[in-house]
């Protein structure tokens, strides 16, 4: 076989339309001087800009750049609590992000703006580029060059069998090699290598169905929370959450209708080791049924293991303990008996958080009044450790240390407040017989009893556990989902093909032997090309063997810059 390198220029004045190019990537055009150029010159220059390979992933990069914000900075979509104490915290930061709209990266107009052009920016590659990858799948491979020795990989020999036979041979031979062969004049020409143009156009359009449906699950998507006791319920309806997001596009009517139950939750923990109180498994027995007369299943959701129910996942998300509370007026009627929910600090599940007795009570004097009591819970107290944090997760040694307060909670003011504070500006706390805040620690079935006669509160020994559930409804999820793996392949097979050409020339030389050329032509140069042509010449030389050479070799080659490649030539 042999080889040689010739100068770009010439080599395609040479090649002519064998050497068109092997992708439908559209050319950059070098002018040396510019003419001036009207508005509709100015309009064509643009688009051909921005529909360019180039600004594509330019805009492709400045996405994933601008989205970096939205991670680093609380958004108001995900957390306003967070975004206001960002405000508090950063006086002088948060105005400069309010005008650059970094609170709310993914709605703001420059984040729009760089997402709307590269998806104008792909269509506008992608069309033309498939329109034109169509036609050269409708056509046939180029006629073989004039000078096959400029072809990047070249071989030669002389044989004794027909040209006619050498071309059969050669047709059959590529067609076996699952290349588009065809014969034409004195030559057989062939191409191989089209999935790397379409593993293009599928990452292309992965891309534009990735950003499709990341607009489209951004604008109909809902995001809520539930907190929920063991025993609780819960129907997939706006009032029943605790917290609830969605996109610009969401209606109420378009969540899924399903309910559930929180039958039992468990969590185990390590017990031993560096890692000990690290959780092993969380999990939450439901019961639930979908639309308004499904039949009740049973489900066990674990962390990463959601329930599915149609476009709807439901995640479990956090988890913690709710002590069962008993308060008494001072006769001894209950006004208050619940589970109350405590939030934890730490990993041990040290919580805190409140009760408050709204309606039912009243004071000795038989006034109408609300109490309020701070609880703080301890599932593992240790006396030894000299701290009242918790010491394990589990319920080994649990402690709840309660205060009472007693006068107006303030939720009859019309204003919100959160169920896990209490407001204590129009209260007055109860005192002991020293004159200071009455406090106690109780065990599972102890009680704290309120001076003057004013009641108690009982820590019962049952104590509920809760779960934290996240509900989720983005409808583009699955689209986004194939459009990413379609993607990966689409890249793979455009960055691991080679689209490349081959030719086969048999003519009868002027002695009357038959002299056979094969060359090959890759879109970029690559080892994998002459090894390739190596392969096929040895098979076509099998069947069209050598013929000595004459003393006084006539060959047409005389192309000196043709230096035969070692251990290539037969």
């Amino acid at each position: 076989m042999s080889k040689t390198e010739t100068d770009t220029g010439q080599g395609q004045e040479d090649l002519g339309a064998a050497g068109s190019q092997l992708s439908t990537a559209p050319r950059e055009e070098q002018l040396s001087a510019v003419p001036a150029m009207g508005v509709i010159g100015w309009i064509r220059w643009f688009w051909r800009q921005l529909t360019s390979m180039r600004v594509a992933l330019l805009l492709l990069l400045l996405l994933s750049l601008g989205a970096i914000p939205g991670s680093l900075i609380p958004q108001t979509g995900a957390d306003l609590n967070k975004v206001d104490a960002f405000r508090e915290a950063h006086k002088t930061l948060a105005p400069v992000y309010d005008k650059l709209g970094l609170f709310h990266v993914y709605s703001s107009v420059w984040f729009s703006a760089i997402y709307i052009l590269l998806f104008v920016s792909l269509i506008g590659c992608i069309v033309p580029r498939a329109w034109q990858f169509t036609g050269q799948l409708r056509g046939r491979p180029p006629g073989a060059p004039k000078r096959l020795s400029r072809l990047p990989a070249y071989t030669t020999w002389r044989t004794t069998a027909e040209p006619e036979e050498v071309r059969e041979a050669a047709l059959k031979l590529l067609k076996r090699r699952r290349f588009r062969a065809h014969a034409e004049d004195d030559a057989v020409a062939a191409e191989k290598g089209y999935l790397r143009e379409v593993g293009n156009l599928i990452f292309h359009i992965a891309l534009i169905v990735l950003l499709v449906a990341f607009a489209w699950g951004q604008m109909y998507k809902s995001d809520g929370t539930k907190l929920m006791v063991e025993g609780d319920g819960f129907s997939n309806a706006l009032p029943m959450y605790d917290d609830f997001k969605s996109g610009s596009m969401f209606r109420p009517d378009e969540l899924v209708p399903f309910s559930f139950d929180l039958k039992k939750f468990t969590g185990t923990y390590e017990t031993s080791g560096p890692n000990k109180g690290t959780p092993r498994t969380y999990q939450a027995k439901i019961e639930y049924s979908e639309g308004a007369d499904g039949k009740r299943k049973a489900k066990t959701i674990k962390v990463n293991q959601p329930l599915h129910i149609g476009e709807s996942k439901v995640y479990l998300v956090s988890h913690g303990y709710a002590p069962v509370i008993t308060v008494r007026d001072g006769k001894g009627k209950v006004v208050y008996h619940d589970a109350v929910p405590l939030l934890p600090l730490d990993g041990n599940v040290t919580s805190n958080g409140v009760v408050k007795v709204m309606d039912g009570y009243r004071s000795p004097k038989g006034l109408k009044e609300q109490l309020g009591f701070q609880a703080f819970f301890v599932p593992t107290f240790d006396p030894k450790a000299g701290t009242m944090m918790s010491q394990f997760p589990a319920l080994l040694n649990p402690l709840l240390a309660v205060n009472a307060y007693h006068g107006d909670l303030g939720v009859d003011a019309g204003i919100p407040q959160s169920v896990y504070q209490l407001d204590t500006s129009h209260m007055k706390a109860f005192k002991d017989d020293k004159g200071q805040l009455l406090k106690k620690l109780l065990q599972p079935g102890d009680s704290m009893q309120l001076p003057n006669g004013a009641g108690s509160i009982t820590f019962d020994k049952e104590i509920k556990q809760w779960a934290g559930f996240e509900i989720v409804q983005e409808p583009g999820s699955g689209w986004a989902l194939g459009g990413a793996i379609a993607a990966i392949f689409g890249l793979a097979g455009s960055l691991f093909i080679q689209r490349r050409r081959v030719w086969v020339r048999a003519v009868r030389g002027a002695d009357g032997v038959t002299v056979v050329e094969m060359a090959g032509l890759g879109r970029s140069e690559s080892a994998k090309l002459p090894e390739e042509l190596a392969d096929l010449a040895g098979t076509l030389y099998d069947q069209a063997p050598g013929a000595p050479d004459p003393d006084d070799d006539p060959s047409p080659i005389t192309d000196p810059h043709v230096v035969p490649a070692e251990g290539a030539e037969k």
